[in-house]
């Protein structure tokens, strides 16, 4: 039987921030000294070189060019492409003294493509707590992985109330196209909803739901301005999708309620349910949502669902 997945938390997805545009330059290291922390930087600034170099400029929609020695990205494209200096960047890869945002570090990491342990790494260089949702979360109990199976085949997960997917069922996983290919830091339901094509394709009333959601985020905000992880998720949807600028621009605020959604589910086709959220912890947001079938149809459907989850 395939097992429940969990994701370990404090936070989701994020956003990126550009460093000082006229930045005071700290002086330059030779041959790392004896202390941890020189250590670490000349280990973080090999680790970007190397990451760097193997990105091609195809994989994130750039030119060749004739002219390019350089394997990989220049180190400028990887300033453009993560809204940083160009000096600042150099700086980092030079191993510099200087402070280094976990906003920045996110956006690197996007930009150089990092797995889950690459990403772990580079924070761990960088001295910092990566604010993610795949990054450290004790919340999710035995106890409330049970409760998830056993609602099966009625799709369940836990999230906080900045959308994070901390765990789910395997109904779920399958309700609105193939939630464990997802890498962790981006189970986020207002990242997958403006951002992922088969989440989009999958939701009957996507705008109205769209607008919805980033009204229930604008509420739940205002507990935790701010906070990095909330700012790293804003600026990150700021940045990706216009659609999310542009309802975030109404300022419309709306508190949690019940309601019906239709999905239009790629396995087993159209879904009528009832949304319903269970609040387990109040202070964090973290929460129990589920999608009760609405019709004997939908019902149907959820349990073949349910079928080809166990399948895998």
């Amino acid at each position: 039987m395939t097992s429940l997945t969990t994701v370990t938390t404090t936070t989701p997805a994020a956003g990126t921030a550009a460093a000082p545009s006229t930045p005071t330059a700290p002086p330059a290291t030779g041959v790392p000294a004896a202390g941890g922390a020189e250590i670490r930087r000349h280990e973080l600034a090999a680790f970007l070189r190397s990451r760097r170099e193997r990105i091609t400029p195809e994989q994130v929609g750039l030119p060749r060019g004739r002219r390019r020695r350089t394997p990989g990205l220049r180190r400028e494209e990887v300033a453009q492409l993560s809204a940083v200096g160009v000096t600042w960047y150099t700086w980092l890869e030079q191993a510099r003294n200087i402070q280094v945002s976990v906003q920045v570090l996110d956006a690197l990491a996007r930009t150089l493509m990092l797995d889950a342990s690459e990403r772990a790494h580079l924070f761990q260089l960088a001295g910092a707590t990566d604010p993610t949702p795949a990054a450290n979360c004790a919340g999710i109990t035995p106890a409330l992985t049970e409760i998830l199976r056993r609602l099966e085949p009625v799709p369940a997960c836990i999230q906080n109330s900045r959308y994070d997917i901390l765990a789910y069922n395997r109904t779920y996983g399958r309700l609105l196209g193939d939630l464990d290919a997802i890498p962790p830091e981006d189970r986020n339901c207002m990242v997958l909803v403006y951002t992922n094509r088969d989440w989009q394709a999958s939701i009957v009333h996507l705008e109205d739901s769209q607008r919805l959601m980033a009204a229930r985020l604008r509420a739940s905000l205002a507990g935790h301005l701010g906070e990095p992880a909330w700012k790293m998720l804003v600026k990150r949807l700021e940045t990706e999708s216009p659609e999310f600028r542009e309802n975030w621009e109404r300022y419309e605020v709306v508190g949690n309620r019940t309601k019906t959604k239709e999905f239009l589910n790629p396995y087993v086709g159209h879904l009528t349910v009832e949304h319903t959220d269970l609040w387990l912890s109040p202070e964090t947001g973290a929460r129990l949502v589920t999608y009760t079938p609405k019709n004997e149809e939908t019902r149907a459907r959820l349990e073949r669902l349910q079928e080809l989850a166990e399948r895998g």
